[in-house]
């Protein structure tokens, strides 16, 4: 776990953090939290059952009178994760399309972002080029860059496998062996089905190549020592979409919610009793002139009265449509461009989950001037109400 305070990497050299990706942040959100408190302890990967060649024809032929070694058929992979090659079938391609461009904004954090417009869109050409973020708040010596992940193959990902890919958004495992920076948010994506994550890669490799060269991100040991890869996961089942409330946890899990809506202890780890009560500062160049900090905190999603209690379902669908609720525009660090591109039935999920949270009293308010709350331990508008 990277013991850094979340504010303190967030309130230095804001000109060079752009953009980094959550979802659900109703005014602000981009899942920096999340990215310092990876889970680990997930289920190793179990070893093959496959009988080798040599005991199988043994078993065969033991009392048949067998005169020569039958052929074996390797076993089937257990998952398609498996498989040195993902098939490139237009129900993944589509269903990829369908989570990079809406629940886990892909391009949020790979590229360079415009945020003069709204909603913010990438730079034109250099989707899912990269995006260098300098040291992020991180003591000198230390570089975070979110690499080039498209189809280019001389800076890209072109000639990365695809088991590349299945080890980085299961495990933090870059295609050199690094660990990466848990800027990633890979403890979360490892949830991921199965399934899901083989159109998340199949999506992926079929976007454009961008030709620009980004730089690697460098670490002293003494930060790279605060992290490790997490274990590999034997299979993850697809979701029960019969379950709305189960499958809206999948979706709020994978699509790292929590980690701009839980606040932490200074430490990176969250406060007991605080999850989803929103109040993380999220505060940088969200506007139309990079040059002027917005000021703005995550908000309350439970289902309490300081929180969203107000909200019914539809409210909720047209607050990520639109990118604002009622006539006040939601901060563009909030990737309600990409949320929007949801379906009316996984939003119906999203905000049916929400509403099983335990409510928590923690009022925040973005149109207020930011002041000490005792309750997350950081500033934001009414803070000094909790």
């Amino acid at each position: 776990m990277l013991i850094l305070p979340i504010r303190t990497l967030l309130n230095k050299n804001h000109s060079q953090i752009n953009v980094v990706g959550c979802t659900l942040a109703l005014t602000s959100g981009a899942a920096l939290y999340s990215f310092f408190k990876p889970r680990i302890g997930a289920e190793h990967m179990k070893a093959s059952k496959s009988i080798p060649a040599g005991i199988a024809a043994f078993l065969v032929c033991v009392g048949v009178g067998c005169q020569k070694t039958p052929t074996v058929t390797a076993a089937s992979p257990a998952s398609v994760l498996e498989m040195e090659t993902i098939p490139r079938t237009p129900a993944r391609l589509t269903r990829g399309q369908y989570l990079v461009e809406g629940l886990l904004q892909c391009p949020f954090c790979h590229s360079d972002y415009d945020f003069a417009h709204r909603p913010a869109r990438p730079v034109e050409g250099k989707k899912d080029g990269g995006l260098d973020f300098d040291t992020f708040g991180l003591p000198k010596g230390n570089r975070i860059v979110a690499p080039n992940i498209s189809s280019d193959p001389d800076y890209g990902a072109g000639k990365w496998k695809d088991s590349d890919f299945v080890h980085a958004l299961r495990q933090g495992i870059g295609h050199d062996g690094r660990t990466l920076f848990p800027l990633m948010p890979y403890q979360y994506f490892r949830s991921l089905s199965d399934e899901d994550l083989a159109s998340v890669i199949v999506y992926e490799r079929s976007m454009a190549p961008v030709h620009i060269e980004q730089p690697n991100t460098t670490l002293t040991e003494d930060i790279k020592k605060t992290f490790q890869p997490l274990e590999p996961l034997a299979h993850v089942p697809e979701p029960d979409r019969s379950d709305r409330v189960a499958y809206g946890k999948y979706l709020v899990t994978v699509g790292h919610c929590e980690g701009c809506h839980t606040p932490d202890d200074g430490h990176g780890n969250p406060i007991p009793g605080m999850n989803f009560a929103g109040g993380v500062d999220m505060s940088g160049p969200w506007g139309a002139d990079p040059k002027q900090i917005v000021s703005v905190a995550s908000l309350n999603l439970t289902p309490d009265p300081s929180g969203i209690a107000y909200f019914d379902e539809q409210m909720f669908i047209n607050v990520i449509r639109n990118g604002q609720v009622n006539a006040r525009p939601l901060a563009s660090i909030m990737p309600w461009g990409f949320f929007r591109n949801l379906s009316d039935e996984d939003l119906k999920a999203i905000f049916g989950y929400l509403r099983t949270l335990s409510p928590v009293k923690h009022r925040v308010d973005n149109t207020e001037d930011a002041r000490y709350c005792k309750v997350c331990r950081g500033k934001h508008g009414f803070g000094e109400r909790n």
